[in-house]
């Protein structure tokens, strides 16, 4: 991933997003409440959210293409800024590698 520029590549706005954001890795930390049944331990111990076979976090509902748990979603996903430098790069990597695809498709 290219790392964030600080400049602007126009407007994110979320619903002509692909969501790539919601295929990052969400380590889950002591204060998150999310139910069990959404989250997984990795190899090396941390908990995270799930991810489907695709690679989305099962979190995402593929036909609203938002959150299903927006409400009491992780604090990473609460501290992510939409439209950020972050967002942008994260954006800017998937459309190079040509990922344009939603939950379930």
């Amino acid at each position: 991933m290219k790392p964030p520029t600080g400049r602007s590549t126009g407007a994110a706005h979320c619903d002509r997003c692909d969501a790539v954001c919601c295929r990052l890795t969400v380590v889950l930390q002591p204060e998150d409440n999310i139910p069990a049944h959404l989250t997984t331990h990795l190899e090396n111990g941390l908990l995270v959210m799930a991810k489907d076979k695709e690679g989305w976090c099962v979190a995402v509902d593929g036909t609203r293409m938002n959150c299903g748990i927006y409400e009491t979603r992780p604090a990473v996903c609460r501290r992510f800024v939409m439209n950020g430098p972050y967002c942008k790069a994260i954006r800017a990597d998937y459309a190079e590698q040509g990922v344009h695809r939603k939950p379930g498709e």
